[in-house]
């Protein structure tokens, strides 16, 4: 922290910089996505494949160790935030298994068997999609500046 900046300005900008990096990591996967179901009806390139699955990972990472970190140690104080967040994590969280069980099925450090491949993709893009809709209205939320501590 520099001069006179409070110690709220800077978590306000520590927050748009874990944002940024979330919605980059999800502007990334959703290529990614795209292209491997561009490929039916045949099998994705072991390489997409596994790019794939390190890039789903890292995203859901970017959103538990960046954008949820806060309010999931109850460092966030903001009340419209934190009623929003008890709404909508679960759901996120329900993802979040549809994401874990998608990257233990395609691990690259396992045998794999594609022939469900486009199906599981369809499934993991309907999750992604839900999770997107419930991160989107958070950080709409966390972005406000009216969602100030108390309201």
């Amino acid at each position: 922290m520099t001069g006179g900046e409070s110690p709220g300005v800077d978590r306000r900008s520590q927050s748009r910089e874990r944002i940024e990096h979330l919605l980059e990591e999800r502007r990334q996967l959703l290529s990614l996505l795209l292209q491997l179901s561009y490929r039916k009806p045949d099998p994705p390139s072991p390489e997409l494949l596994d790019e794939f699955c390190q890039l789903l990972v890292d995203y859901i990472a970017a959103g538990h160790f960046g954008l949820f970190q806060r309010i999931v140690e109850r460092q966030e104080r903001r009340r419209k935030v934190l009623d929003l967040a008890l709404e909508v994590y679960p759901r996120i969280e329900e993802s979040t298994r549809v994401v874990l069980d998608f990257n233990e099925k395609y691990d690259p450090e396992k045998p794999r068997v594609l022939d469900s491949i486009y199906s599981e993709l369809s499934r993991l893009g309907e999750a992604l999609t839900s999770r997107m809709v419930f991160e989107d209205q958070l950080i709409s939320r966390m972005l406000d500046g009216r969602g100030a501590a108390g309201s």
